[in-house]
């Protein structure tokens, strides 16, 4: 019986260490961080979530979640990265291009997952899409040139165009590659700028003033998580004033706005749980490519154009994937 015993926990010992680290770890409950610029869970959000309970993880469960909101503060986001660096979190999760760059600064050894970032290579975070390097990797927007084509779209809606009022966010460093493109797209279509800085809400008024008194035919939005915020107030001034207006998130064709052009977002967070999974079962960023966008999406907002009467060219009606009637 002796032998049989020894021969027993032998095998059992030995079983044990055949075991992929996986399964051996199965019980460990993963910590995520997420920082975000914005004020609290949001609709993109719940889509990363989501992304997560698809692969399996159920919060509270086999993984944690410590959200850090910096409530539209961007200075904040360094102190917010730095709390969950002391959180000692597995993986790092980082919305848009102010929170990568707090959470880049903030630790070289923890893992950060990226997302809605929009040149990450022009702004430093990786060396390049293919090979990131270091420890952070995750999902571009190439919102620096999608920006100019929102603006060839706005001068196909309204041919007439002469004059377009341009708001961008100085703080947030891809804004200024956005407006680089935009300015040589204005050069190509014969267009005038008219550059607004909006960086904090105050300056809103002060932008919407300024567009009444230089008469600007139109307005493009750029990316930016205070200007993305603030999509209702936008479309309200835009609507009042009879202007056409175009942005990159689905949510300003929804508030009543003209049209948006830009990646599938919902799409992009939900791909952003599949790059945490990864790095959980053992992969590092660096040997993760940057995604992409491969899904896009052009809403016109009908019920919009009639109410500053405007009438969308059926060449550019016919390319729209949605439209709000």
């Amino acid at each position: 019986m002796r032998k049989t015993f020894f021969r027993l926990a032998h095998g059992a010992m030995l079983f044990a260490l055949c075991l992929p680290a996986e399964a051996q770890q199965a019980g460990k409950v993963a910590r995520v961080g997420y920082l975000s610029p914005r004020s609290a869970l949001e609709p993109l959000d719940e889509a990363f979530r989501q992304g997560l309970r698809e692969l399996g993880y159920v919060e509270g469960k086999n993984v944690i979640v410590e959200y850090q909101f910096a409530e539209e503060k961007i200075d904040r986001l360094p102190a917010l990265a730095a709390e969950l660096v002391r959180l000692n979190v597995d993986v790092l999760v980082a919305r848009a291009s102010p929170g990568a760059l707090a959470a880049k600064n903030a630790t070289k050894a923890i893992p950060i997952v990226f997302t809605s970032v929009g040149d990450p290579v022009g702004q430093g975070l990786v060396a390049s899409l293919a090979r990131p390097g270091g420890n952070i990797t995750g999902l571009a927007t190439l919102s620096p040139e999608l920006s100019g084509k929102r603006l060839e779209l706005l001068k196909e809606a309204v041919p007439t165009l002469s004059r377009v009022a341009i708001f961008w966010n100085p703080t947030n460093p891809n804004n200024s590659l956005q407006l680089k493109e935009v300015q040589t797209a204005a050069q190509t279509l014969s267009l005038r700028m008219q550059p607004l800085e909006v960086s904090k809400s105050d300056d809103f008024e002060r932008a919407f003033s300024a567009m009444a008194r230089e008469r600007a035919g139109a307005l493009l939005v750029l990316q930016d998580n205070l200007l993305s915020s603030r999509g209702s107030r936008i479309a309200d001034f835009v609507t009042k004033n009879r202007l056409p207006a175009i942005h990159g998130e689905a949510s300003f064709a929804e508030a009543g706005g003209l049209m948006t052009y830009g990646p599938s977002y919902p799409d992009m967070f939900r791909r952003a749980a599949t790059y945490v999974d990864k790095i959980l079962k053992g992969a590092k960023p660096a040997d993760l490519p940057v995604e992409q966008p491969t899904k896009f999406e052009f809403i016109i907002n009908l019920k919009a154009a009639k109410q500053i009467g405007l009438t969308i060219p059926p060449n550019v009606l016919v390319r729209a994937d949605k439209v709000i009637r």
